[in-house]
């Protein structure tokens, strides 16, 4: 993996007299989005995900990139541990995209092992040439005010021990409006069509910074 990215700066480096600055920057990239429903497209149209809608939004900006949906509704952060070397192997991605959390919370499980498997993960992606953009989650307010704190704060603490990029709260906009029951589909976990556009909002500002 370490060859492959030094042979692909040397390409740049070596045409960079012939093609300019723009060299590097047009170099197609591979994203892999490791996520739970929330990017799987649970319970809505396929093609209206904000996974779908990032595909068309870096080809209408003429960024080459491959963009590839390796979510799977009700997966968790050990479920995505154990799929991701498999992915890095063959997708070879330079940039993963892990949104997973959610499903730990709902079951109850040990916020240490989230956190825990959420560090490897992010450690695994950039030991294999990657870079990393984490997603956060919040819990709803029953969940209760300091498990809600640390589930928050979990997303935080590993975005700094492992130098990722982080979207602080992945439904910024959605889940936090007055009216957000209008936004979501009838079991009030997963947002409607039409809160995607919304969530791609939240991830591009951050995803853009790591495609330059």
């Amino acid at each position: 993996m370490i060859r492959r990215h030094f042979i692909r700066s040397a390409l740049a480096l070596a045409g960079a007299g012939a093609c300019g600055p723009s060299a590097w920057a047009a170099e197609p990239r591979t994203i892999v989005v490791l996520g739970d429903s929330l990017s799987a497209e649970y319970g809505i149209a396929r093609g209206s995900g904000w996974v779908a809608l990032l595909d068309k939004k870096l080809a209408a900006e003429k960024i080459a990139a491959t963009v590839v949906n390796a979510s799977i509704s009700g997966d968790t952060t050990a479920g995505g541990r154990s799929r991701l070397p498999a992915l890095l192997r063959s997708r070879q991605p330079d940039i993963v995209v892990i949104e997973l959390g959610g499903n730990d919370a709902l079951r109850g499980l040990s916020l240490d092992m989230t956190e825990a498997n959420l560090a490897a993960m992010a450690a695994a992606a950039q030991q294999a040439g990657a870079r990393v953009l984490l997603a956060g989650m919040q819990m709803p307010p029953n969940y209760g005010a300091e498990y809600g704190r640390r589930f928050e704060q979990l997303y935080v603490k590993v975005a700094k021990a492992q130098d990722t990029a982080l979207v602080p709260f992945l439904l910024k906009g959605v889940a936090d409006q007055p009216d957000a029951l209008r936004l979501f589909q009838p079991d009030r976990i997963h947002p409607k069509a039409e809160a995607h556009p919304t969530i791609l909002a939240n991830v591009w500002p951050e995803l853009q910074k790591l495609l330059r």
